[in-house]
């Protein structure tokens, strides 16, 4: 009777680790994926400007706001 008690407390006593360690490794990866993508933009060799370029391009932002960055990034 107590060997049947213990092996089932054993057990469920690693569970909690192994729940633990997915959780773990789900965050790192996201932190890991989220880092890469924020490098990539800054390691990327474009100039502020260049990148502003691109923001209008793609439309992310309008004439205005684009004159107004790019006469900062020109003072």
């Amino acid at each position: 009777m107590m060997n049947g008690v213990e092996g089932h407390g054993w057990g469920m006593g690693w569970w909690w680790i192994v729940g633990l360690i997915i959780v773990v490794a789900v965050v790192w990866v996201v932190v890991k994926s989220m880092n890469t993508n924020r490098s990539s933009n800054l390691h990327s060799g474009k100039t502020a400007l260049e990148a502003l370029k691109e923001r209008y391009a793609r439309g992310e932002i309008n004439k205005e706001e684009y004159e107004i960055k790019k006469r900062d990034l020109r003072v």
